[in-house]
């Protein structure tokens, strides 16, 4: 069985638990919190910063998220690929797992950190900034699903795994606006499926 280093409010996480749901391949969780010292201490060993998930199977030790759920197609589970086998269609699925990633997680984690900050240490330019990347992500992801009712490809993929937790908690640290209907829309679609 595989074993999973992470905190269940983790966004990164929570985006290869999607996966595991999706494939339904039988897991361990190990909680990464300072309530479990020795599974801290792991992942410090594991990775190069310390962050997670990790995936450990065996012998073989799997960091980052996106490697993670592409592992999991190649060696656990029997339902379809979350990274398309052809090579031309999972470019688009992993380019917008890299939209969802990079241009909705990225700044809303710079808005997080900035607010944990003292209060004499906070930056508001941080949070502008933040704030104009996600004006610019959502208007873009919005003309991108008026058509679509997943990610990528028409069908349910990596990109998807990555977009839930990034638009969920996105939406609470600077909501989508009213007038972005199809984003909001497939946020409905992301938040009702079994595995999310």
């Amino acid at each position: 069985m595989v074993r999973i280093y992470g905190h269940p409010f983790a966004a990164f996480y929570w985006k290869t638990l999607i996966a595991l749901y999706e494939r339904q391949v039988p897991f361990e969780f190990l909680m990464v919190d300072p309530e479990h010292p020795a599974n801290a201490e792991a992942i410090g060993r594991l990775t190069p910063t310390g962050q997670f998930p990790v995936l450990v199977d065996g012998d073989r030790v799997v960091i980052e998220s996106a490697a993670i759920i592409e592992y999991l197609d190649l060696h656990h589970g029997d339902a379809p690929p979350l990274v398309p086998a052809d090579p031309r269609t999972a470019i688009e699925a992993r380019q917008m797992d890299s939209v969802f990633d990079d241009y909705v997680m990225g700044p809303l984690v710079r808005m997080v950190f900035n607010a944990l900050r003292p209060e004499d240490k906070r930056d508001p330019q941080t949070v502008i900034e933040a704030r104009a990347t996600l004006d610019k992500s959502y208007a873009w992801l919005n003309r991108w699903m008026a058509r679509r009712e997943w990610a990528a490809n028409d069908t349910f993929s990596i990109a998807d795994c990555a977009a839930a937790p990034a638009l969920f908690y996105a939406n609470w640290g600077y909501p989508i606006a009213e007038s972005h209907a199809a984003l909001r829309n497939y946020r409905a679609r992301l938040l009702a499926r079994p595995s999310i």
